[in-house]
C-alpha cells in the first residue's frame, strides 16, 4: 500500500507541474499550423486503451511509435503487429511494425503508417455538381529504428522516417527523426520514459494543379495567358515531446496492474497529460482504461478503454487487442490489432 501511495503522490505532483505550466501559456495556440497531422494519431491498440500514456511502458513493438528505446526491452527474437482503425469522417488509419533482436548489436525495427481519405467529387465555382473528376488524399510514413540497452536498466533508441502527404495531384515530402530513452529506476521498478518525435524538415505541397495561366492586369486586346504559379507555404512537422512514468502497483505471478502517466508538449497546441492503467491476468487476459488530453482546453478527447487476449503457440504467442477512444461530438473510434511475438 505504501508503494501505491508513493506512486500516486509522484503522479499528482507530475500532473500539477504540467498544469501549472499550462496556465502560463499564451491564450493563442498554434493549432492547425503543422503538416502531416496523421503522425499525431497514436499507434497500437494497447497504448490507445491506456489513454496514450505509453512512453514509459513502451515494452512491445508499438514502442516504434511512442518511444524507440522501448524496443530494446522486448524479450525473444522479435515482434510484429498490424493495427487498423476506421478513423473520424470515414477516413482509415493503419500501422504495421516489426522488430528483430540482433543480440549484442541491439534491436532493429521497421514500421509503416498509412492514412487515407476516401475519393470525392471535384467541384468548382462553375461546376458545383462536379467536373467529372474525382480526388482523394493520403499520407504515409516509412520508418527505420534502432535501440540498444546501454546498461541493464537504461536503453536509448533512434528512428529515422520519411513522410509524404498527397492531396489530389499535389505532394509534400519530409524527413524526421525520433529519439527516446527508457530507464528502470531502483525505486521498486518505477520506469521513466522520454521521447521527442518528428524533429525534421518543413513540408510544402507541389504539383501540376498549382500551375495556371492568368494575368490580372491584362487589358482587352493584350496577351492574357501568362504562366503563373500558386505559391504555397512551408509547414513544420508536428514536433512532440513526451515525458512519462509507469509503475506496477501489483506485480504477482498471475496478476499485474500497471499505471502510467505522460506529460505531452506539442509544438502546435498546449501541454496536456495522458493517464491510464492495464490489468494483466495470467498473461492471457488484458483490461485497459485511460483518459486522454487532461488539462487541454477545447479538446474532444476523453475516456479510452480496451482489452486483449493472448494465445501461446509453439515458440510464439499471438495477441488480439481491441481499443475504444471517445471523441465527444466527433463520435468515437475503434481500433483492432493483431500481434505475434517470436
Amino acid at each position: 500500500m505504501k508503494k501505491i501511495f508513493s506512486f500516486v503522490f509522484i503522479m499528482v505532483m507530475f500532473a500539477m507541474n504540467t498544469d501549472a505550466r499550462a496556465q502560463l501559456r499564451q491564450s493563442i495556440t498554434k493549432v492547425g499550423t503543422t503538416a502531416a497531422q496523421f503522425l499525431k494519431i497514436g499507434a497500437g491498440v494497447r497504448a490507445i486503451g491506456m489513454g496514450g500514456a505509453f512512453v514509459a511502458v513502451a515494452n512491445d513493438v508499438t514502442a516504434l511509435y511512442w518511444n524507440p528505446a522501448g524496443i530494446a526491452t522486448i524479450s525473444g527474437g522479435g515482434e510484429a503487429t498490424f493495427n487498423h482503425a476506421e478513423w473520424l469522417a470515414e477516413t482509415a488509419y493503419d500501422f504495421a511494425g516489426v522488430t528483430l533482436n540482433a543480440g549484442n548489436f541491439g534491436t532493429l525495427g521497421l514500421s509503416i503508417t498509412s492514412f487515407r481519405v476516401p475519393e470525392d467529387v471535384v467541384r468548382t465555382y462553375r461546376f458545383p455538381e462536379g467536373t467529372g473528376e474525382r480526388f482523394d488524399a493520403s499520407s504515409i510514413a516509412l520508418a527505420v529504428s534502432y535501440a540498444r540497452m546501454l546498461t541493464d536498466r537504461f536503453a536509448i533508441g533512434f528512428t529515422g522516417k520519411y513522410v509524404q502527404d498527397n492531396v489530389w495531384n499535389e505532394t509534400a515530402h519530409g524527413v524526421a527523426i525520433d529519439i527516446g530513452t527508457h530507464y528502470v529506476t531502483p525505486f521498486n521498478g518505477l520506469r521513466i520514459g522520454a521521447a521527442i518525435a518528428n524533429f525534421g524538415t518543413k513540408m510544402q505541397l507541389e504539383g501540376r494543379d498549382l500551375y495556371f495561366n492568368y494575368d490580372p492586369l491584362a487589358e482587352p486586346g493584350t496577351v492574357d495567358q501568362v504562366p503563373a504559379l500558386y505559391r504555397l507555404g512551408k509547414y513544420e512537422l508536428p514536433l512532440t515531446l513526451r515525458l512519462g512514468l509507469a509503475y506496477d502497483v501489483i506485480n504477482q505471478e498471475n496478476l499485474k496492474v500497471t499505471i502510467a502517466s505522460d506529460a505531452v508538449h506539442p509544438n502546435d497546441n498546449s501541454e496536456y497529460v495522458n493517464s491510464g492503467m492495464e490489468v494483466n491476468m495470467r498473461n492471457t487476459i488484458y483490461l485497459r482504461g485511460g483518459y486522454k488530453a487532461l488539462f487541454l482546453n477545447n479538446s474532444e478527447q476523453s475516456f479510452t478503454f480496451g482489452g486483449g487476449l493472448r494465445y501461446d503457440a509453439v515458440g510464439t504467442n499471438l495477441k488480439i487487442d481491441f481499443g475504444y477512444a471517445d471523441y465527444g461530438r466527433l463520435d468515437n473510434v475503434q481500433f483492432v490489432a493483431f500481434t505475434v511475438r517470436f
